[in-house]
């Protein structure tokens, strides 16, 4: 039975409420989300600082030591340089610079030669491109002084803060997101299962539910299985054995844009779980924030109903 995907007369009311709702949390928890992020980030620029000796000596041994500071490097430079931009700046291997930025570490298959000359030929780009107002100390005889080191470390959290401030502010809104959720459920007798439990979801027993939990579907032709992330699965519970859970997707954003950019990724999803484990399956998404008539179309057409966090009272209609 459908919640509010059949009822595009009420979606309009809806849209509303659900952006108040955003903007009203945006305003009192989101800077506190991101100063809470800018302190540690603050923290990890110095300790950056520190393994390069304030700047001054930026070798390949530092960066084979200490891959992780390579986004504290780029954001030391004028203009702060995108990882695109480094890469073809210097010439480099794209990967040694993906490896070094997401998983802060060096690609284990990658010649040592290589990566030292590779390493050689950032630390070059970063020397010579060091911004000198933010590091006033490079060029002159005295030391810098603590709170000139401080403040520098300050400029270059800004700024990598400011180029992920979106996430930052998405993963917070979506930790808040499932906590709401996990408090409807725990007052109405539902466990939780830790998804470290290595429980399967299509074992859960009745009246549990469990957070990013990896689900696995066949690709296409069914040659070949992958792990999809759920945001929340919910057994309820007067399931019975063999029962596929109920799945859903804890969505928030800012804006309208990104929404309608990020709406196919659910109507993959859907299908996925649609050719892996048929059409019963029910994929449901939470919403909090700028959704507005089109995306809400979309998701229609899809089969994919939802909930607004506003009327969360409406998880109960999916017989939960």
């Amino acid at each position: 039975m459908a919640v509010n995907l059949d009822k595009p007369n009420h979606w309009k009311a809806d849209i509303a409420q659900s952006v108040d709702m955003y903007n009203d949390w945006f305003m009192n928890f989101a800077p506190q989300a991101f100063r809470t992020t800018r302190i540690q980030t603050t923290q990890d620029v110095e300790a950056a600082l520190h393994y390069t000796e304030n700047m001054i000596n930026i070798q390949p041994v530092i960066m084979r030591n200490h891959p992780e500071i390579l986004s504290t490097l780029r954001m030391s430079t004028c203009p702060p340089l995108a990882v695109d931009r480094l890469i073809g700046l210097a010439g480099i291997s794209v990967n040694l610079v993906k490896c070094m930025e997401r998983d802060k570490r060096l690609p284990p298959h990658m010649p040592d030669a290589d990566i030292e000359r590779d390493l050689s030929k950032i630390g070059t780009i970063i020397e010579k491109m060091a911004d000198p107002d933010i590091f006033v100390w490079l060029g002159r005889d005295e030391p810098p002084k603590d709170t000139e080191i401080h403040r520098a470390a300050t400029i270059i959290a800004d700024r990598l803060c400011g180029a992920v401030a979106n996430p930052i502010i998405r993963n917070a809104q979506e930790k808040r997101q499932l906590a709401i959720i996990k408090v409807w459920l725990e007052e109405r007798q539902y466990r939780q299962i830790h998804s470290s439990n290595s429980i399967r979801f299509s074992t859960m027993p009745a009246g549990t539910f469990s957070f990013r939990m990896n689900v696995p579907v066949k690709l296409e032709r069914g040659s070949k299985s992958i792990n999809i992330p759920i945001d929340t699965v919910i057994m309820p519970k007067d399931a019975k054995e063999g029962d596929i859970p109920i799945f859903f997707e804890a969505k928030s954003a800012g804006d309208f844009t990104n929404t309608n950019k990020r709406r196919k990724e659910e109507a993959m999803k859907m299908a996925q779980l649609h050719s892996t484990y048929g059409k019963e399956v029910q994929f449901n998404l939470f919403l909090c924030g700028y959704f507005d008539s089109g995306y809400l179309g979309y998701e229609a057409a899809e089969g994919i109903d939802w909930v607004w966090e506003h009327r969360i009272d409406d998880l109960a209609l999916f017989g939960i």
